[in-house]
């Protein structure tokens, strides 16, 4: 049988179980059509490109499919039927590998970056210098005004 790989995107309303009963519902189809699910990934709740049907978010999905063409056709034509379901794709592919997908691994890496190495010395936590409004030009103005009214005895006035 010939092998696909399917990614659904359904709505943020819904919570993961709600999504995972969606890819159940996917399974249950496929396995009564004479077709199974090789692999399956859930990506999490990830950002859109663009807005779709007025949702920024969307609950990804990836499955991995051995299974005939009337199958898979029956497929996306449930998955336009649902209403938790957004968007869907389905490519053929020449195997199904067992490794994660890219999107997952990346993920991981992510995490990974941790530590970062040391602080520089004399920043704050913005990165700012230390003293920055000593050096800027309105603070030199005001501070030459004072020495000047200091020289010609401006507390005697007082």
């Amino acid at each position: 049988m010939p092998l696909y790989e399917t990614v659904i995107i359904a709505r943020s309303e819904i919570t993961q179980a709600q999504a995972d009963a969606v890819a159940d519902a996917v399974t249950a189809q496929l396995e009564t059509d004479g077709g199974a699910v090789k692999k399956r990934e859930y990506w999490g709740l990830r950002g859109l490109a663009y807005r779709i049907k007025k949702n920024r978010k969307g609950h990804y999905i990836l499955l991995g499919l051995d299974a005939p063409s009337p199958a898979v056709k029956e497929l996306e034509r449930q998955l336009t039927l649902n209403e938790d379901v957004l968007r869907f794709m389905t490519v053929r592919i020449e195997e199904i590998t067992e490794e994660p997908s890219v999107i997952l691994s990346r993920k991981s890496d992510d995490r990974e970056r941790g530590f970062r190495g040391p602080k520089p010395a004399g920043r704050f936590e913005t990165g700012r210098k230390r003293g920055f409004e000593e050096g800027r030009e309105e603070f030199r103005a005001r501070d030459e005004f004072r020495a000047d009214r200091d020289d010609y005895g401006a507390e005697e006035e007082i």
